[in-house]
């Protein structure tokens, strides 16, 4: 029957990137290669990743931990704006701050189906007697889309749920419970230096 068995959706921000984008700096490969290690206990069977050299990178480096595991690229798992909220949708003491946010991202029309297609593909109970486990390594913004929805919170609480690089963040689907996050934004598995990438400067705990 679907919708019998549990999952755990393993999120993970790829790694740091070089300033033009076009892959993983030495950094993000370290970053990368250390939460391998972390997850390589993991009984992860499917590795998805967003198209993006970064994500791309940061995936293979990870799966050479998990050498079970099958690795596919998605456009769900892309960099995208899931959702693009009215301003009386906001706190009126934060809608400024968001607003002037989303009007300096790059725009992708597409990005409300995607984000539709990530709920779809990467989220909820399973079919079958047997637990799975899912890894999707992705872009800050849909982890903060995930995150949400795994809450329930209202479509514009993405915005501000934001994720170092090479974090960890896993969500628990049970049948018949909501949604429970069990890591979010975990950077246990590196060292104080390589932790906090992908955050203005003076972020961190």
């Amino acid at each position: 029957m679907a919708g019998s068995a549990v999952r755990y959706l393993y999120l993970v921000r790829h790694g740091e990137a070089l300033a033009d984008e076009s892959g993983l700096s030495e950094v993000g490969r370290r970053q990368a290669g250390l939460l391998g290690r972390r997850l390589a206990g993991r009984p992860i069977s499917v590795v998805h990743h967003g198209p993006l050299a970064r994500a791309a990178q940061t995936a293979g480096l990870i799966a050479e931990h998990l050498p079970a595991a099958t690795v596919h690229v998605s456009d769900a798992a892309g960099d995208y704006v899931p959702y693009v909220p009215e301003r009386a949708e906001l706190p009126a003491g934060s809608a400024d701050h968001f607003l002037d946010f989303l009007s300096r991202s790059e725009p992708h029309e597409s990005g409300p189906e995607l984000a539709r297609q990530a709920v779809a593909a990467f989220t909820g109970p399973v079919a079958g007697d047997e637990e799975r486990h899912e890894l999707v390594v992705t872009h800050n913004f849909l982890i903060g889309w995930l995150v949400r929805h795994a809450l329930d919170a209202p479509p514009w609480r993405w915005l501000g749920l934001n994720h170092a690089n090479a974090s960890l963040t896993v969500i628990r689907y049970a049948p018949g419970r909501p949604p429970s996050p069990l890591l979010v934004n975990d950077l246990g598995h590196l060292p104080e230096e390589l932790r906090w990438t992908g955050f203005p400067g003076g972020y961190g705990v």
